[in-house]
């Protein structure tokens, strides 16, 4: 016992017999007996006892509690998990079997149909249910890897089709006739790159103009033949159209009156009333031809560009239950400029007989609408961008179009060390030269003259390149009957040749800077230039997306070179790690092409790999598949507006 107690505290231990005594290391239980004897003084036992076992028990029991509540809330919150996913799966197959007429909706004698007076609950049910599967699938679009495999998926499953058809007025494959043999070829277009991967992804057929001198040749009684040559996936109808037909509907109404209506570069649209006339007659064929090969009162109809204006009403009349999808390719332009057209309100009207119409733009979305709201007694609501005409509603939304991902392999099968040798083997220039490239359809809108200009000026502002670099200008022949482009022809080959001579001329053995061919080139030689070329320049001065650009970047899987692209693309809001030029500011241009010349390989490595993952996530399937799943969303809500109807009909009889 401390000392402390012995002499302290025994004079109050006479007076009582059990204390608790605190001490540093917990407390003490001391008791304290007197002892009485006749043969002996009197005395006191004292018995101390260690109570701090006590506190340490208590701890620990507090600590085991603990220890025990935390894994019991753990199991129950595993228990309540997986109970609630094992209700979710009961309450799907339950709904699922409801929806075939199963379970409570069966009756005693397990009759595969529901009673009478429940079918309409399992219908609305059914109608949910798929409501919610399409909600969830719109949200987890971003975790879809798009590919044919899941477009087919899309198309079967949600719009119930095997089959889609397209409609445009460029063919993907004209047959030529060179002397006895029939050569196959492919348009420089941009509409035919992106939408042949889907047709060969979802069969069915592709209706179009057939202008090759052999197409006649080749066709059945039907006028169809089976496309690609080397594996035929998808059927090709072609239009056959009269000379007068193609003048005034093709180059006098599109292409000089809707096309540089369209693209803002300074060239005067041209109207006539009987241009106007073969225009409204040919979109009249094209559309019976979608009625003759849709086979079913309903068909998935994919109507492409501004030749082809007036075909969804007409569609829309013949086949009300058809889901058509629209896509205009070029510029929408404001109102202001869109109503110069003389028919303006026969177009509106036509193209708002889609049920999705789709832009490359939201600027192109927003022009549509103030358009439609300026010209037109239609319904317009600006939140959710839908037109209503005549009841009748169409969802006008923005689908960036883009190229297929991964490209054909046998694009890419060259390397691009043999890419690059062979092309400056062919030009006749040093295996060290540096190379530009472009590639556009002749046509004004493209900024071919002013990416001359700009190289003329870089060789004036940087002379060291004179002899070093060369720009590979590949121009197709197009629309080449419309003097317009005669006359625009004639001035990129004058100026091609006046800045060739300018710095060339004394100097001997010195390379052009400028390589000007204008011919057709097979798709395998254009993407051998992109390989072969050290940057790619696209000046367009007005365009709706270009495909050039993304190609170019799909082409070089060594992740080298520049991108220079025009900032009145629609491609410039997506490809931001290019350089954008303004293509009217020579100076900048000029500095722009100094600057890919020079740019580290790092860094061009740096920039096409985002460029590359951009177009990877955003390709030509992702842009079919979004417009496939809209357009089953509005075709879910045509036919639940059409059951109310019919439910309102019965209860007013």
């Amino acid at each position: 016992m401390p000392p402390e107690i012995q002499c302290n505290n025994l004079e109050r231990f006479n007076r009582s017999t059990n204390h608790l005594l605190p001490q540093a290391q917990g407390l003490l239980h001391v008791t304290v007996k007197p002892l009485t004897s006749a043969n002996a003084p009197e005395g006191q036992l004292v018995l101390v006892q260690d109570m701090s076992f006590v506190e340490r028990r208590s701890e620990e029991t507090r600590r085991y509690l603990f220890y025990f509540f935390a894994g019991l809330a753990v199991v129950i919150s595993l228990l309540t998990v997986v109970i609630a996913q094992l209700s979710w799966r009961g309450w799907v197959q339950g709904m699922r079997a409801l929806m075939r007429g199963e379970g409570l909706l069966r009756r005693p004698d397990t009759s595969p149909k529901a009673p009478p007076e429940l079918r309409p609950i399992a219908r609305d049910l059914q109608k949910l249910v798929q409501e919610l599967e399409l909600e969830v699938r719109s949200r987890d679009e971003s975790q879809i890897s798009w590919t044919p495999d899941s477009l087919r998926a899309i198309l079967h499953g949600e719009l119930r089709g095997e089959n889609v058809i397209v409609v445009s007025n460029r063919e993907p494959y004209i047959h030529e006739r060179r002397g006895e043999q029939i050569e196959v070829q492919r348009p420089a277009s941009g509409l035919v790159t992106a939408l042949e991967p889907i047709m060969r992804a979802c069969s069915g057929t592709w209706i179009a103009h057939g202008g090759g001198s052999a197409d006649r040749e080749v066709v059945d009684a039907q006028d169809r033949v089976r496309v690609p040559p080397d594996k035929p996936s998808y059927n090709l109808r072609r239009i056959w159209l009269s000379a007068e037909e193609e003048a005034g509907y093709y180059y006098g109404f599109a292409n000089e009156g809707l096309w540089p209506l369209c693209h803002n570069a300074h060239v005067r649209p041209t109207f006539r009333s009987a241009d106007w006339k073969h225009y409204v007659a040919v979109n009249r064929k094209f559309a019976k031809a979608v009625v003759d090969e849709a086979g079913t009162p309903a068909p998935i109809v994919l109507i492409q560009d501004y030749h082809l204006a007036l075909v969804p009403r007409m569609i829309r009349e013949e086949l009300p239950e058809a889901t058509i999808i629209t896509f205009w390719h070029i510029p929408w332009p404001n109102q202001e400029s869109f109503s110069i057209c003389p028919w303006r309100e026969e177009i509106l009207a036509g193209l708002l007989g889609s049920s999705i119409l789709g832009f490359h733009t939201q600027t192109h979305c927003n022009n549509f609408v103030d358009t439609v709201d300026r010209l037109l007694e239609a319904r317009v609501d600006r939140d959710a961008f839908t037109v209503s005409l005549g009841g009748e509603l169409t969802a006008v939304h923005r689908y960036p179009i883009s190229i297929t991902w991964p490209p054909d392999p046998d694009l890419l099968e060259k390397p691009v060390s043999v890419c690059r040798a062979e092309v400056r083997q062919t030009n006749g220039l040093p295996k060290d030269h540096l190379l530009g490239i472009g590639v556009d359809r002749l046509d004004y809108t493209k900024g071919i003259l002013e990416r001359f200009h700009a190289v003329e000026r870089l060789l004036e502002l940087q002379p060291e390149w004179i002899g070093r670099f060369s720009f590979i200008q590949i121009a197709a022949p197009s629309r080449s009957k419309i003097d317009e482009y005669q006359s625009y022809e004639a001035q990129v080959r004058a100026l091609a040749q006046a800045i060739n001579e300018r710095f060339t001329a004394g100097r001997q053995g010195v390379p052009a800077p400028i390589l000007l061919k204008i011919e057709y080139h097979a798709t395998e030689s254009v993407y051998a230039h992109y390989r072969a070329a050290d940057l790619c320049f696209v000046s367009s001065l007005h365009d709706g997306m270009n495909l050039v650009a993304k190609e170019f970047i799909a082409a070089h899987d060594d992740e080298r070179g520049v991108l220079i692209l025009s900032q009145f693309t629609g491609a410039a809001s997506e490809l931001a790690e290019a350089l954008i030029v303004n293509p009217y500011d020579m100076d900048q241009c000029a500095a722009a092409l100094h600057l890919a010349l020079t740019m580290p390989e790092s860094e061009q490595r740096d920039r096409m790999r985002l460029m590359r993952a951009l177009v990877r996530e955003f390709n030509i399937y992702r842009w079919a598949g979004r417009m496939l799943l809209d357009a089953a969303g509005m075709r879910r809500r045509r036919v639940l507006k059409r059951s109310e109807s019919t439910r309102d009909e019965v209860s007013e009889g």
